[in-house]
């Protein structure tokens, strides 16, 4: 198994690059739209929960929210965020699903899903979310549209300041649907170097899977504030259930 390969890979390379890993899109849309998904007071689970950006508001929306995060060194850092002690999180692969269930409620956010590597991964998790949702319980989605073309471009410059410059380099693979990036920054410190890998997936072929794992897409919007999503948009929540 390679580095890239690794679930927790992503976590432990990224996890020192932020001061605070509860920071990122304002997630007050999200909470509001997956609260409208489950009982109030209920338990939800979030696969790779992260610095609790997400769970942390639902929480305090009175949700027992579970987790999983592949990284022990972003729970390390979730347990020391205020609120962040209180949420029981498993340290494993987001794919296997190793929390106890049934849930009313299952989510994954911004793009995490296409953190695993591999189409029979991605797999794994529709069919083992579908094993912990109780009946018409729902599994969430967050997901970007690929653009295929943007991922072509090789080498892309990101800042170039006085005493740093910064760019990023790109594989990308067509057939596997798999980006593998490198972003390097060059300053008097030396050369840092971040790199990430993602397997996209169009929208057709997540319904696919959940079709194998036995649930059916039950709404699909352009945002979290229920925008119509269509040709142009770029980016989908997907709301799978359970019959």
């Amino acid at each position: 198994m390679t580095d890239f390969d690794d679930p927790a890979f992503f976590g432990d390379r990224w996890a020192s690059r932020y001061d605070d890993l509860s920071q990122g899109p304002d997630p007050t849309a999200a909470v509001e739209f997956l609260a409208g998904l489950a009982p109030p007071g209920s338990r939800v689970l979030e696969l790779a929960i992260g610095g609790g950006r997400v769970a942390l508001p639902l929480a305090r929306r009175g949700y027992a929210v579970e987790g999983v995060e592949a990284s022990q060194a972003v729970v390390d850092r979730l347990r020391a965020t205020p609120g962040g002690r209180d949420l029981p999180v498993l340290t494993a692969d987001l794919a296997d699903v190793p929390n106890t269930g049934p849930f009313p409620l299952v989510y994954v956010v911004w793009n995490s899903l296409f953190n695993l590597t591999s189409q029979a991964r991605q797999v794994d998790t529709f069919r083992n979310v579908a094993r912990v949702l109780e009946p018409d319980g729902a599994f969430v989605c967050e997901c970007y549209v690929p653009d295929p073309a943007a991922y072509d471009r090789q080498f892309q410059t990101d800042e170039v300041l006085e005493d740093s410059v910064g760019f990023t380099l790109t594989l990308h693979d067509r057939v596997a649907q798999r980006i593998r990036m490198q972003h390097v920054t060059v300053d008097t410190k030396g050369v840092q170097l971040l790199p990430t890998a993602h397997r996209y997936c169009w929208p057709a072929e997540l319904d696919l899977m959940a079709q194998l794992a036995g649930l059916h897409l039950r709404e699909r919007w352009a945002d979290w504030d229920r925008s119509p999503f269509g040709a142009t948009s770029e980016s989908h929540i997907s709301v799978y259930a359970k019959p």
